[in-house]
């Protein structure tokens, strides 16, 4: 099962886990941001939702993905480019789009501003 793992990291955190992965260590399959907000802006309601409708799927056209989630062609199309940049979904040598993970992992921690 392959999974994807998006996830909020400072950048001294991802540069220990590239030199770890740089030593051989498997570090998983990473989508990291820089802040929580970031996380949810990439990821809306509509992007969460379109990325539901692909998960298991296969490689789809956007207007396929569009016609399933019942949304205007133009719209998906913004939000499939905003998610393919992300890494998020890919592209197919056919042209079509694909999630290409089993499931989606969430994963960070929001802390007191005043904790040491």
């Amino acid at each position: 099962m392959r999974t994807v793992t998006l996830g909020v990291a400072t950048q001294e955190e991802i540069k220990q886990s590239v030199l770890a992965a740089f030593d051989g260590i498997y570090q998983g399959e990473f989508i990291t941001f820089d802040s929580p907000a970031l996380l949810f802006k990439i990821i809306s309601g509509k992007r969460w939702d379109l990325i539901q409708e692909m998960t298991g799927a296969g490689p789809l056209s956007i207007r396929e993905v569009a016609r399933r989630l019942g949304r205007d062609v133009k719209a998906v199309h913004t939000d499939v480019h905003k998610l393919l940049k992300t890494g998020i979904l890919e592209k197919t040598e056919s042209g079509k789009i694909e999630f290409p993970y089993d499931e989606i992992h969430v994963d960070f921690v929001v802390k007191s501003v005043n904790a040491a």
